[in-house]
């Protein structure tokens, strides 16, 4: 339950914030709209991890420490979908 409940708490904002910059790659926008979402994954995990260690402390802040941690894997792996550039090279040969 230590490491089930907050997976499961950042596993809808990581949902979302994987969709959206799904969404926004498939959009065509500039690098920078794509990389919003996971921006402020990032950040809201860096608030959320700075509070459980200085204000909140001991078994409830080392909760709220991953629930930051599963955040910030979400918004590493948002970073990933917006930069990366993924080709399709079909292998059919013809004749």
């Amino acid at each position: 339950m230590f490491f089930g409940m907050p997976f499961l708490i950042s596993l809808l904002p990581g949902i979302i914030v994987l969709f959206l910059t799904w969404w926004l790659r498939k959009k065509n926008v500039s690098l920078f709209i794509k990389l919003v979402p996971c921006l402020l994954t990032v950040i809201s995990s860096l608030v959320i991890f700075y509070v459980s260690l200085e204000f909140i402390r001991g078994f409830e802040g080392a909760a709220y420490g991953i629930l930051a941690f599963f955040l910030l894997c979400y918004g590493v792996a948002a970073y990933f979908l917006a930069t990366k550039k993924f080709n399709v090279i079909s292998n059919t040969n013809k004749g």
